[in-house]
């Protein structure tokens, strides 16, 4: 196979421009090791992965033409192939110890991603990825902003966020309808909250659900405890706390 026609089931927008996939590639820290490539395409970004002597990169790849086309293009790396769906895959069977992850993520299923990202935490040092230019602001902005929502929070909680640059629609083939941008995520030092964890996920869900409601309203299914909490915090919307206001809230939940 020489030529891998994008299907729009998949949200296939392949990148075309050889001096964003190097600066994406580039964007990797040098402390990353063990790499996962999701949704390689057409291999852009593969090439210059493999070129990379310190690298150990495994490639995941669902769409079965795509799996054909990049063992053709690169037959002495078809064991690093890996056919399968990354949100359906155990991604600790591959690696032994954490890893980092890139790729350019399908609009499609962006959110997805990050929320498999956040299940396996403990291990994922880095990601380095290309996005919708809206959910990177979304993912980067602090609070405050009308942009920052629950991805933003949780993500937030775990890892230290850089917007790196923006990437216009002409460079993919087929263009798609809206900019892109590429994000890059550190893990933080928080190995874990000082909180239940699946609470923290409930509540702040649970307040950027109804973002336009206060706390007390937006929260009031939850016991929290209103004195320990204060007036104060409880009259403010979810975009205006921090990752520690919603650690804190958590904490003030009785019996929780």
């Amino acid at each position: 196979m020489t030529y891998l026609k994008p299907k729009k089931s998949l949200g296939q927008h392949f990148l075309k421009d050889e001096n964003i996939a190097k600066k994406i590639v580039g964007s990797l820290s040098k402390e990353s090791v063990n790499v996962f490539e999701i949704g390689p395409g057409t291999g852009v970004l593969t090439k210059y992965l493999i070129a990379e002597p310190d690298l150990n990169v495994l490639f995941i790849e669902t769409d079965s033409d795509a799996v054909e086309f990049l063992k053709n293009k690169f037959p002495e790396n078809v064991s690093q192939i890996i056919h399968a769906d990354f949100l359906k895959l155990n991604i600790n069977n591959f690696f032994c110890g954490n890893f980092s992850i890139i790729g350019n993520f399908p609009y499609n299923i962006s959110s997805q991603i990050f929320f498999k990202i956040l299940e396996q935490k403990e291990h994922v040092n880095e990601v380095v990825c290309m996005i919708q230019k809206e959910v990177a602001e979304r993912i980067s902005s602090p609070p405050g902003t009308k942009k920052y929502g629950i991805l933003s929070v949780l993500l937030q909680a775990y890892f230290d966020i850089e917007y790196l640059f923006t990437v216009n629609e002409t460079v993919f083939f087929p263009p798609p309808k809206v900019k892109s941008a590429v994000i890059r995520l550190k893990r933080n030092e928080t190995s874990s909250l000082d909180c239940d964890e699946k609470i923290f996920f409930k509540v702040v869900k649970a307040a950027f659900n109804q973002r336009r409601k206060t706390l007390r309203n937006s929260l009031k299914n939850f016991n929290i405890d209103k004195e320990k909490t204060g007036a104060e915090l409880l009259s403010k919307r979810a975009e205006q706390l921090y990752v520690k206001d919603f650690v804190f809230l958590v904490k003030s939940i009785i019996n929780g």
